[in-house]
């Protein structure tokens, strides 16, 4: 059986970013279930500043906030220098009609889940970026 990263082997360090305390609650959940690592942030800024400083495998980005968006979120990481300008980044929204997913992908996310998340296809899109993330062993981080 061949190894998998990500779902099937290691546990994820995932950072989930929402204003909402319910998704936070569910998510964190969802992703405890699976053996993964949730790491909550209930605004843009303490994402940023997070990422700043803590390495994660994979960011879940709630796209309506106040203060600060998803969108401006993912414009000002992709735009900085630090070592998380590259995680994966999932795009999280109720409003599926604003955007197609390929808007998502062209601001600088790698997938877009709707919300209300369904379990299925939160994991699925977990595992698949993941996977790319770690295509066999882990690939050492130069720095």
């Amino acid at each position: 059986m061949s190894h998998n990263p990500g779902l099937d082997g290691r546990p994820l360090k995932v950072l989930h970013v929402d204003d909402d305390p319910m998704n936070l609650r569910v998510v964190q959940e969802i992703l405890g279930a699976f053996g993964h690592q949730a790491v909550m942030a209930c605004s843009g800024r303490e994402a940023l500043d997070r990422l700043a400083v803590e390495s994660f495998d994979i960011v879940l980005l709630d796209i309506h906030m106040p203060g600060m968006t998803g969108v401006e979120v993912i414009s000002e990481l992709r735009a900085s220098a630090g070592p998380q300008r590259s995680v994966p980044v999932i795009a999280l929204t109720a409003d599926v009609y604003s955007r197609r997913p390929a808007e998502y992908i062209a601001l600088g996310f790698n997938d877009f889940v709707s919300k209300p998340i369904l379990v299925s296809g939160l994991m699925a899109s977990v595992k698949r970026l993941t996977a790319v993330a770690f295509p066999g062993a882990l690939i050492s981080r130069a720095g």
